[in-house]
């Protein structure tokens, strides 16, 4: 990046010199605390507060909830709940709010919020970006569509398809004078980029800047996952959890940014901290692909400057390609899943004998009834370490209480409310020490599966609406991205375990997290120190943590390095049964994948394998 220069914003109809903005995240997803609202603005001292909703899974039940209720389709959550209570001193410290809370429908949450506004007696200049819901659009793009890899001809009967948008609807929005902007689906990072670029008047090809912008977003985006949060090493993270700080970004003209958190709350801001919410499902490291820029987090530096400081620099931009990510949601039949306690001796192999006995009960019934039998089943023993497949303790097979799962899915609704109807039998038909059906029975729902292609951002309208009126966004549309030119920054010292080799736990030298892309998920491993890397290296090729995971594995393995903060990140495709919001696995989104890596034996002298025992 150039040298930094302090920027010049409009506030309020005053232009002020900016030397840095303070930008809070409240929201990682819809259902998250509505107390990271209220924390944030009385003690974030924020010019923005900044809102992530939208999953796809969140989409298509948004679509759902519009389809029955015109009205509907937002997340209520954000008006009823995060904001109207702190709308008065929202407005009274001139913070600036901008959420993707819209979700299907931005209209009506902006009328929900002005309803809102008026009862507390404040105003508020309320605007909206529009162009993402591509429902009604999808016969004039039918000829547009790329299917992304893997992917094949987009489904006949979809829930929802919307573009991802970036950050121009929302930084237009912002030049009109918005205090709010309401957006429909946009990359989560985007809430967080677009008050930079109209803060510090960032140029569109300013992309090292633009880089570093929407990986400050992307370190907020999930709350507290950065403040210590779904964090390795839980237990440093004393007395928090009570009442964890969610995060804050001060960011300078440069890009460069510090991450923390209001003071006197619980939580933990560190390199790690930081670090491996920046791993969280990226993908290739060097190509993070956003709408506004291409994203290169291979040689970001991560420091502590004071407590619960964090610097972080080094983020590479470059050209964007020309399309959008499209994520469209469809119906793909039922799910059911059951739950109840197994105790007494052998309870693992009981629990396995029950759950097969009511499987096959059913199948049998299904055939006498004209159904087909199940179009998938998972049994889980939980309790016996069911998830680690032949990793499973030795101890496990012999503890004495576990809950029993079965996850099914159907083509058909009446085949799975059949299944309900007759697991209860198992408790005086099959084995003994079976009880507490938690919830009773089981409900049966809809199947929603993800679709994603691509479409050209030329093919895709964005309109920013404003108390005055309404506008088209100018968007630069064509693409610049390269892939087959990013450069290759995997590390090649490796060492060869000699015969004094020790083998330790991955959690003794590394820390991971892990988390779900559609059917995908990804690892990222940070190692302690920079000197242990030779030893994963050696241990964590692709070919062993594809055998490690092979229990759960459909697809390969592949990982990339990133040197500024001595770590990998592994991607493995067709992990997770079908996909995230599909799968019937215990584990559906990739969150234990991490964890389970954590005891992979990695072999190291023994005189390290010595120190790290003793610490």
């Amino acid at each position: 990046m150039g040298a930094a220069t302090p920027g010049r914003a409009s506030r309020h109809g005053v232009t002020i010199a900016v030397d840095s903005i303070r930008i809070g995240c409240a929201s990682a997803f819809w259902g998250d605390s509505n107390a990271a609202a209220a924390q944030l603005v009385a003690h974030g001292e924020l010019d923005y507060l900044v809102f992530d909703y939208l999953s796809e899974i969140t989409m298509s039940i948004l679509a759902a909830k519009r389809r029955r209720d015109p009205s509907a389709g937002y997340a209520e959550d954000f008006v009823s709940h995060a904001l109207a209570p702190v709308l008065s001193t929202i407005k009274a410290r001139g913070i600036r709010v901008i959420s993707n809370a819209g979700g299907i429908n931005p209209a009506a949450c902006r009328d929900a919020l002005v309803e809102a506004a008026e009862a507390a007696g404040v105003e508020f200049n309320i605007a909206i970006v529009t162009g993402d819901d591509l429902m009604d659009q999808r016969e004039r793009l039918e000829d547009a569509i790329t299917p992304m890899p893997g992917e094949g001809p987009m489904p006949a009967r979809l829930v929802s398809m919307n573009a991802y948008l970036g950050a121009p609807g929302i930084v237009a929005a912002l030049a009109d004078g918005a205090d709010m902007v309401i957006t429909g689906r946009c990359v989560d990072s985007a809430v967080a980029l677009a008050p930079l670029i109209h803060e510090f008047g960032w140029a569109w090809n300013d992309y090292d800047r633009l880089a570093q912008g929407s990986l400050a977003g992307h370190i907020i985006e999930c709350g507290c996952q950065c403040t210590g949060g779904n964090f390795t090493d839980w237990h440093l993270v004393a007395d928090g959890f009570a009442d964890m700080g969610y995060p804050i970004v001060e960011v300078e003209p440069s890009g460069d940014f510090v991450v923390t958190k209001p003071s006197n709350t619980g939580g933990l801001v560190s390199p790690h901290t930081v670090g491996e919410q920046m791993l969280y499902e990226i993908g290739d490291p060097r190509a993070y692909l956003l709408p506004d820029v291409a994203c290169d987090f291979t040689g970001v530096r991560i420091e502590q400057v004071g407590d619960d400081r964090v610097s972080v620099s080094g983020a590479i931009g470059r050209a964007p390609n020309a399309d959008y990510k499209i994520s469209a949601t469809y119906m793909d039949g039922y799910r059911c899943t059951a739950l109840f306690v197994v105790g007494g001796i052998d309870a693992p192999a009981k629990a396995h004998r029950i759950a097969n006995a009511i499987l096959a009960r059913c199948e049998r019934l299904f055939g006498e009834a004209g159904l087909a039998p199940f179009a998938a089943r998972e049994i889980d023993a939980l309790g016996a370490e069911s998830m680690y497949g032949a990793h499973a303790r030795a101890g496990a097979a012999a503890t004495r209480e576990v809950v029993a799962k079965i996850a099914v899915r159907h083509d058909k609704r009446e085949a799975l409310e059949l299944f309900t109807r007759e697991i209860a039998e198992a408790a005086t038909g099959m084995a003994p020490g079976l009880t507490g059906f938690f919830g009773g029975r089981p409900n049966v729902s809809p199947v929603i599966r993800l679709y994603s292609c691509f479409v050209p951002k030329a093919d895709v309208p964005v309109t920013v609406e404003t108390p005055s009126g309404a506008r088209a966004v100018p968007l630069a549309t064509e693409g610049g991205f390269m892939p087959e030119a990013l450069p290759d920054t995997n590390g090649t010292e490796v060492w060869q375990a000699g015969p004094d080799a020790v083998p330790v736990p991955l959690v003794r030298l590394a820390l991971a997290r892990s988390g779900d892309k559609g059917d995908a998920a990804n690892i990222g491993v940070i190692a302690r120190d920079p000197a242990y890397l030779p030893y994963l290296r050696a241990a964590l090729t692709d070919t062993a943590v594809a055998s490690y995971f092979s229990h759960l594995l459909d697809g390969e393995v592949r990982h990339w390095e990133l040197p500024g903060t001595a770590s990998m990140n592994f991607l493995l495709t067709r992990v997770l049964g079908g996909g995230g919001i599909a799968s019937t696995r215990t584990d559906p989104q990739g969150k234990c994948l991490g964890q389970m890596l954590l005891d992979f034996p990695i072999p190291v002298p023994a005189v390290l394998a010595a120190r790290l025992n003793e610490a």
